[in-house]
């Protein structure tokens, strides 16, 4: 029994996380804020996410991202893999509406597509498959940065009005919540990047309460306006086929593009799973601010595609750890030579003539008792072997 308890992590990786927000949900079904309380929780919600953009700002190191630039071709695989090759994808999924998807589940799957990628857990995962740690490091960076420009575009231009009434007081929202938190978070950074360095761990937990907070408000306003009445398991369980599908696509495509595009093994490994993968965390305060009472529905698939991925991505992590090390050119090269090297040894054809011609003059030794035989001396430098 415990030798069961000690594998189940292993084998089935549930984020704890995905719990607390599983949680929160409930929480937010059972007793949604209204009236007064409501405001209150949006207010705080609001305040949570300028708090998220400014913290993010302020740990984002300037000179980790100039360095980062050397290995530009990986990071723009990856940007268009999260910005260009998803996006794409969730647009054709517009054909599954309305036979297989509603158009408010619709929008949140789209607007999943339009999410930057994830810092945390695609370090992770490159670092167990043994791949380039250093370039997951960066490419989550880039586009967890990029997102915040690229994603309120992009939901602008692709969902507009779906996008909870997207308008020019949207964008100003956007604008006010996130970009000036974020700018002023790297204009304060020289005071006090130090100062969140030392306390990660703390800030963490802040990060986290804020993203619970911002999911509570959500679901409650969509809990009051009765908005979960349009969902029901058959449409959830036909959401989760078409995520599954998006992420096998995205997986496939990242890990055999990047091979198309010369990549070696250590990088294809990063660009796999920080092009395949969104950020919840990224994703849930931006959802707050672009769809407002409708963020609740937009939200869900980004947090069940969330889960999916860390689930997959585990496993593919596992076996890529077990994939034998590649063997360097040098090696390949020295080993193909040694053979060649070995059978080139024969020596010339008059060298082969002289050898058989000295190797018949050794007679063996004569038996005791036997007649000695006679003298024959061979000819030096001669190719005849007629007596």
């Amino acid at each position: 029994m415990s030798r069961r308890t000690t594998l189940l992590p292993s084998r089935l990786p549930i984020d704890p996380y995905i719990l607390a927000l599983l949680g929160t949900v409930g929480l937010a079904a059972l007793l949604p804020a209204s009236g007064t309380a409501a405001t209150v929780a949006g207010g705080a919600s609001t305040a949570a996410i300028a708090l998220l953009f400014f913290l993010y700002g302020a740990r984002l190191s300037t000179r980790e991202a100039l360095d980062g630039l050397q290995h530009w071709r990986l990071h723009l695989t990856v940007l268009s893999c999260t910005f260009l090759v998803f996006p794409l994808l969730g647009l054709a999924a517009k054909g599954l509406v309305p036979a297989v998807l509603t158009p408010p589940l619709y929008s949140g799957l789209l607007f999943l597509c339009l999410v930057p990628s994830t810092v945390q857990s695609s370090i992770a995962f490159t670092s167990i498959a043994r791949g380039n740690v250093p370039a997951a490091i960066c490419a989550g960076s880039f586009s967890s940065l990029a997102g915040i420009l690229l994603t309120p575009l992009l939901a602008a231009a692709l969902l507009g009005g779906g996008a909870g009434g997207f308008s020019a007081d949207s964008l100003l929202k956007i604008v006010l919540q996130l970009l000036l938190p974020f700018v002023a978070g790297q204009l304060l950074r020289p005071w006090v990047g130090a100062f969140l360095v030392r306390r990660k761990k703390v800030l963490g937990y802040v990060d986290r309460g804020s993203i619970l907070l911002v999911v509570y408000a959500a679901f409650s306003q969509g809990m009051v306006a009765g908005i979960w009445h349009q969902v029901t398991p058959a449409r959830l369980g036909l959401l989760l086929v078409v995520e599954a599908v998006l992420l096998a696509l995205m997986l496939t495509l990242s890990w055999y593009g990047a091979k198309r595009l010369g990549f070696g093994r250590a990088d294809r490994i990063a660009i796999q799973f920080a092009g395949s993968k969104k950020s919840l965390a990224a994703g849930l305060p931006m959802a707050g601010v672009l769809f407002g009472a409708q963020a609740s529905l937009a939200v869900l698939p980004l947090m069940l595609f969330h889960q999916m991925q860390l689930i997959v991505c585990a496993v593919i992590a596992k076996r890529r750890a077990r994939d034998p090390e590649p063997t360097p050119p040098e090696t390949r090269a020295e080993t193909r030579a040694e053979p060649r090297a070995e059978t080139s040894t024969e020596p010339p054809a008059g060298t082969r003539a002289e050898a058989r011609a000295g190797t018949r003059a050794e007679a063996p030794a004569a038996p005791v008792g036997s007649p000695p035989a006679p003298d024959r001396q061979p000819s030096v430098g001669t190719t005849s072997t007629h007596p």
